[in-house]
């Protein structure tokens, strides 16, 4: 169960070349509690899918792999479902899941890299859906004291990419489950963001089913996204900053051209990617490192680029952006340095 010496090339879609000194793998909660009770694995590092870590050469902490797996269905009643996966399980395989069984909610989160475990802590979200929308409840193992609790939906604090567990709960917590509350039937669809609706007039669906949604959403996602298979990556680096009334009408001034969506508040959120592109970032690089060609808002690894290598060239495209719209970038990832 605990090994020393593990290459985590493969445990990052980044494909950065690193060795963890210790590691250890969690297939249940009994063998996460066990692991967490050894002294060596106080401030261990918890890696899922590592689509959302870049790692800096040798991580100071060990590793502890989540890799609890298992999809289930939990509650049924009238139109609803309960859904529990497992926070080893590969997020778009859920999605997937999901579908094959007629349950809408996830369609528009097809193909978001990562493992179910991550989820609630970024509160993920694509083509104006998030996580919260569908969340139901969480389980959790304090990392002190290796107690399990439940957390529902208020409890996680939501917010845009964000939640109580990379606040208060931050390295103390461990996500080991995800339950949603999903549609059987009278889904409740979102087309409005993105092109969706505009891609499902061309193929002359009018009354798209979540499937139908699903398919359009990994079609633009394909066309825009490299696979990490390919192309090293971690998705999207940067979140959208939100910023308020009186920057928005101060950014616009300056720059009427600014794409924008004005959000439930009053802020206002800013495409990160569009940031970028304005200071001739996008396709840009430097060695192995670079923004992608198609998708500003994506960092990829060429093949021999580090960690440290990374992690300097996102800083470099942080104080680019600062400088000309006063606006500084916050990464997506997680920083295993």
């Amino acid at each position: 169960m605990i090994e020393q010496g593990v290459s985590l090339k493969t445990y990052n879609s980044f494909g950065i070349t690193a060795e963890a000194d210790l590691f250890a793998v969690a297939k249940s909660i009994g063998d996460l509690q066990f692991i967490l009770k050894d002294q060596r694995f106080t401030s261990a590092w918890i890696l899922g899918g590592g689509s959302n870590t870049l790692f800096c050469d040798t991580p100071k902490s060990p590793i502890i792999h989540l890799a609890i797996s298992g999809i289930e269905i939990t509650d049924e009643q009238g139109d609803e479902v309960v859904v529990k996966a497992g926070a080893g399980v590969n997020w778009h395989e859920l999605v997937l899941w999901s579908l094959e069984k007629g349950f809408g909610g996830l369609e528009n989160l097809a193909l978001i890299p990562g493992n179910v475990g991550a989820a609630p802590i970024q509160n993920i979200g694509a083509y104006g859906v998030e996580l919260q929308d569908v969340f139901e409840s969480c389980t959790l193992v304090n990392r002190n004291d290796q107690s399990v609790e439940i957390y529902d939906k208020v409890a996680c604090q939501f917010g845009y990419r964000d939640s109580i567990f990379k606040r208060k709960l931050k390295h103390v917590a461990v996500i080991t489950d995800v339950s949603l509350r999903l549609k059987k039937e009278n889904y409740r669809l979102n087309t409005s963001y993105g092109a969706i609706a505009q891609l499902l007039a061309s193929k002359g669906i009018n009354a798209p089913s979540p499937k139908d949604i699903a398919r359009i959403v990994m079609d633009i996602r394909r066309t825009k996204l490299p696979d990490p298979k390919q192309l090293g990556n971690a998705g999207s680096f940067f979140k959208n900053p939100i910023v308020n009334h009186s920057e928005f009408q101060q950014l616009r001034s300056s720059h009427p051209d600014l794409p924008h969506y004005e959000q439930t508040d009053g802020n206002y959120k800013i495409p990160a990617a569009w940031l970028i592109e304005q200071v001739g970032l996008k396709g840009a690089r430097d060695g192995d490192v670079g923004t992608h060609k198609h998708h500003a808002l994506v960092l990829v690894n060429f093949g021999g680029a580090s960690g440290h290598d990374i992690k300097a060239f996102s800083q470099m495209i942080q104080q680019t952006v600062e400088e000309r719209f006063g606006i500084r970038l916050q990464p997506e990832v997680n920083f295993c340095c």
